[in-house]
């Protein structure tokens, strides 16, 4: 599934957001809430203005219940079953 317009901040529109995904990639679920690149590089921001990543979007996870979020490629999301 593709991500869809720009909606801002590298930000992307995508049918699942909200919902709870599975992540093929590591057999984790999670409630997809964003889909945006990645940061560039690995510095915390500490500047007045947000900037996207300019890297592909992926998706960004959050374990249902609450939790760390992590990221995966978009095309490692599938809609979890019931």
């Amino acid at each position: 599934m593709r991500a869809g317009r720009e909606v801002g901040l590298g930000h992307r529109e995508h049918p699942l957001l909200g919902r709870t995904v599975l992540d093929t990639a590591t057999g984790r679920t999670g409630v997809l809430r964003a889909v945006c690149p990645e940061p560039d590089g690995c510095r915390a921001w500490t500047g007045p203005v947000l900037r996207p990543g300019g890297g592909p979007p992926v998706a960004w996870l959050a374990p249902v219940g609450g939790g760390v979020e992590w990221t995966t490629a978009l095309d490692a999301i599938r809609e979890a079953g019931g």
